[in-house]
């Protein structure tokens, strides 16, 4: 088949190979299947495009966010706030990009960078990103396995090998519709939501203090320790296997095709990323703000999820304030699992046009995470958890510029997008972003491998 695609006229795109053939849709079994009211208001319309804001949402939330932020908030009180918000705006800005690079080439990011850089660059790239999903993966089955422990008391070598089973409510939910899933996904975002404002409020804050952490300062850069926090913040909130995800599933809309119809997709998915990420953005506010309330306060440093848990009910004087934590936890690390796997698949399609069974795919990626969780437990606890959890969100921050700088270039170029290619302002914003990340991943990487010391 032609791998040309004749677009309309006034889409300000010229024909050429680089948009989407018919014969390579992303995430084929969901494109296109939600439908979008015709002749509609404004609510209605914006709620049939709500959804995929939410599921990129969770990955922003997940169990490896958790131990940064809590560790972040007990070490150095409310100064990270600010990284919690640059990050955040970062996340905005990045969502919108590829959700756009999603509506009007109908590709997804894998997809794209691929036809730009070729087969061999994209399995290495895929190779990259794979990791990153496995770090999350990492993140999920640990912090479920800590949940279970927490609630019900069973073993952390047990929670891990039960969390490898998780993969049959991914594929029971599969089945009953791609808006059942996001339907599924915002509740138990909104529950997390609803947990950490009462234990925030709980913790009574100094509010005047809150609000400064919010203000950057200097010493998160100078000091090594707290910047090694600041990074796995970064590598927690801006979530790499976001940005392909994303620029896939925002697809799943039943949008029209043409030049008006993606204008009105790109404003309502801009608005629906904005909306689910600032929801997330209050969640991680709220965990560190958390952190730093109840031990930060009390000259407590916790670094671990199982730490915070059995301290917080005592020093927060809420007796079920732990409980609420540890289900907010197994929430967490459930929805996460949702996101990941689709991730997985997308970049596994878009990188190497491999097409496997979910099930198999599913299998092999949380192997892959069950194992090192299991070794790392089995030989040093808890606490070798804990660290597992802090390094994983490093690798996710250090896989973050791969993603980024092909999103910008792809969404900066006139040739791919037409007259949806970035603004001056966004192209500003979007590569002084970039290389703000790119700064902070080499300096790291020169810390540990040229120093050979270990940060935090």
């Amino acid at each position: 088949m032609n791998s040309e695609v004749e677009l309309e006229p006034t889409s300000g795109i010229k024909k050429n190979s680089w948009l989407r053939s018919s014969s390579s849709i992303s995430l084929e079994e969901v494109n296109n299947t939600v439908k979008i009211p015709q002749n509609a208001g404004f609510w209605r319309k914006f709620f049939a495009f709500a959804g995929p804001g939410a599921l990129v949402a969770v990955g922003y939330v997940d169990p490896g966010n958790w131990a940064t932020s809590i560790a972040g908030g007990s070490r150095f009180g409310y100064t990270l706030l600010s990284v919690v918000l640059i990050s955040s705006l970062v996340a905005m800005l990045l969502q919108t990009l590829a959700a756009k690079l999603g509506i009007v080439t109908g590709k997804d990011l894998a997809q794209a960078t691929r036809d730009a850089t070729g087969p061999k660059t994209a399995v290495f790239l895929w190779i990259l990103t794979e990791l990153a999903i496995i770090a999350t993966d990492l993140a999920e089955v640990i912090g479920s396995a800590i949940a279970l422990n927490l609630l019900f008391g069973i073993p952390l070598l047990w929670g891990i090998l039960i969390t490898t089973f998780d993969v049959l409510l991914l594929l029971l939910l599969q089945k009953k519709g791609f808006r059942i899933i996001e339907s599924i996904v915002i509740v138990l975002m909104a529950t997390i939501f609803v947990i950490f404002g009462f234990e925030m409020i709980a913790a009574r804050p100094d509010v005047a203090a809150l609000f400064g952490g919010y203000i950057p300062k200097l010493e998160v850069v100078t000091n090594s320790s707290m910047l090694f926090v600041a990074l796995g913040i970064l590598g927690a909130t801006v979530m790499p296997h976001n940005l392909y995800l994303h620029s896939s599933i925002i697809q799943s809309r039943q949008y029209k095709r043409t030049l008006e119809g993606k204008k009105e997709a790109v404003k309502f998915a801009r608005l629906d990323s904005v909306a689910s990420l600032t929801v997330a953005f209050l969640i991680n506010s709220a965990i560190l703000i958390l952190g730093a309330a109840a031990f930060y306060g009390s000259g407590l440093q916790v670094t671990e999820i199982e730490a915070a848990y059995q301290l917080l009910s005592p020093t927060v004087g809420v007796g079920i304030a732990s409980t609420l934590f540890a289900v907010a936890l197994l929430a967490s690390g459930q929805n996460s699992t949702i996101t990941g796997t689709l991730a997985g698949q997308i970049v596994m399609e878009g990188f190497v046009r491999l097409r496997i069974s979910p099930v198999l795919r599913r299998v092999i990626t949380r192997l892959l995470a069950v194992v090192p969780a299991f070794i790392v437990t089995w030989l040093y606890g808890s606490s070798g958890t804990g660290n597992l959890l802090l390094w994983s969100q490093v690798v996710l921050s250090l896989q973050l510029p791969f993603a980024i700088i092909p999103l910008v270039r792809f969404t900066s170029d006139k040739g791919k997008m037409g007259s949806f290619a970035n603004s001056r302002a966004t192209k500003w914003l979007a590569w002084t972003a970039t290389g703000v990340i790119v700064a902070l991943n080499l300096f790291l990487i020169g810390y540990l491998f040229l120093t050979g010391e270990q940060l935090g």
